[in-house]
């Protein structure tokens, strides 16, 4: 028995857990707390259509709420998990989390990637503990980046494995697949456009202090192993820029994540041949698959139970971000034209060097959304704060101030 399993059989209650969303992945986490997790209960839900969630998921014992005040304010909640992968609303439930002092877990890259670092400072100024999730890409990386160290490995590049990329898809081309699956078309966009890979290699460079070697990535097609990646990557580049964050399309086994590592005791190298990561310099240690929303209960327990969070090392917490995701205009964009959001039609997103991304004034995607554009801005061209007019009172745009401030 591991050591969460231990706790969560020796509570004499149940952690009781607040989940902020009723999409695809909310209903599965749901289901999964319900079904299948002792030591865990759904106490309460907070979603914009209390109908569609009970038709999805059935009636349940928990209460159903639009409002998450409710939540965090309630002494029975021990933890809130946002599934909800909006900005705006994420950074108001991160914040009302705080302020009320309940736990946060987040499966809500988009947030994270955005406002993240001054969350994470506000979390621990205040005593929360705030996680990002177990089983989503971005944590099982930080798991693998974990295990490297402890094995004596130091990660020199943390890899995705998608299986499509065309910055063109929309909406409209992603309906069919959507509703093939339950999920909503937008969210099915950002998959396929690049936009959600581009979040979440952000999050795992911001938390290890790593970059990235070109805007968006290098995101090669590679229908090879894993494995076989060790050769693509210059050792001394990565040692520059003291690691980086990438993505393949089409290598296997997929649709996992990998860790190229290299070997801090050199002397170690012919026991890591003996146990057949090959020759190195670099080894390739991967996982072949993330199970999302099941592997959550994983990070709810360590968070609840010991404030153990997933996310910023010592080393980065408290510093700006070393990587920002951009907003590119996916079509020609017209003077006038107000911006849709993640998964849309008239952006997508693309991981660049915060140095790079302040230098030119960009924008980051997890703020366009809302923007009406003030000049016209041809297709495949990063917009600037200079080209969008931005809606008033936003709490994303709040908090991108105040990020902006941390050190560098």
């Amino acid at each position: 028995m591991g050591i969460v399993e231990d706790y969560l059989r020796r509570r004499e209650r149940p952690i009781e857990v607040g989940v902020v969303g009723a999409g695809f992945m909310a209903r599965g986490l749901i289901r999964h707390l319900t079904t299948s997790v002792p030591g865990m209960r759904v106490a309460a839900v907070c979603c914009r259509d209390p109908v569609a969630l009970e038709r999805a998921v059935g009636a349940g014992s928990w209460a159903v709420t639009e409002d998450v005040e409710s939540l965090t304010g309630s002494p029975r909640i021990d933890v809130l998990v946002d599934v909800t992968g909006a900005v705006e609303y994420g950074a108001h439930v991160a914040l009302t989390a705080i302020r009320d002092g309940k736990s946060l877990v987040s499966l809500n890259a988009e947030v994270d990637a955005t406002v993240g670092p001054i969350l994470d400072v506000l979390a621990r100024d205040a005593g929360v503990a705030r996680s990002i999730a177990d089983g989503d890409q971005p944590g099982v990386q930080l798991r693998l980046a974990e295990f490297a160290a402890r094995v004596g490995l130091v990660p020199r590049l943390m890899g995705n494995v998608k299986g499509l990329h065309d910055v063109r898809r929309n909406p409209t081309t992603q309906r069919a697949f959507a509703e093939t699956w339950g999920q909503r078309p937008t969210m099915v966009t950002s998959f396929a456009d690049g936009t959600k890979v581009n979040f979440e290699q952000c999050l795992v460079a911001n938390a290890l202090g790593f970059g990235v070697q070109a805007t968006g990535m290098r995101g090669a097609d590679f229908d090879g192993h894993v494995d076989e990646l060790v050769s693509h990557y210059d050792l001394d580049e990565l040692h520059a820029m003291s690691g980086a964050v990438d993505y393949v399309v089409g290598a296997r086994p997929g649709p996992g994540v990998f860790c190229l590592a290299e070997a801090s005791d050199t002397a170690q190298r012919e026991y890591l041949k003996l146990f057949k990561l090959g020759p190195g310099p670099l080894y390739c240690l991967y996982r072949p698959y993330h199970l999302c929303h099941l592997e959550v209960p994983t990070t709810i327990a360590a968070t609840v139970g010991f404030g153990a969070t997933l996310g910023p090392t010592p080393a980065t917490t408290g510093r700006r971000p070393t990587v920002e995701v951009a907003a590119f205009a996916k079509v020609a964009v017209t003077a006038g034209t107000r911006l849709d959001g993640c998964g849309g039609y008239l952006t997508y997103g693309q991981a660049v060097n915060a140095e790079e991304f302040r230098r030119a004034g960009l924008l980051p995607m997890g703020v366009a959304e809302g923007c009406v554009a003030r000049t016209d801005i041809p297709v495949d061209r990063p917009l600037s704060y200079d080209d969008v007019e931005l809606p008033a009172g936003r709490v994303v745009d709040s908090l991108r101030e105040r990020q902006e401030r941390l050190p560098g």
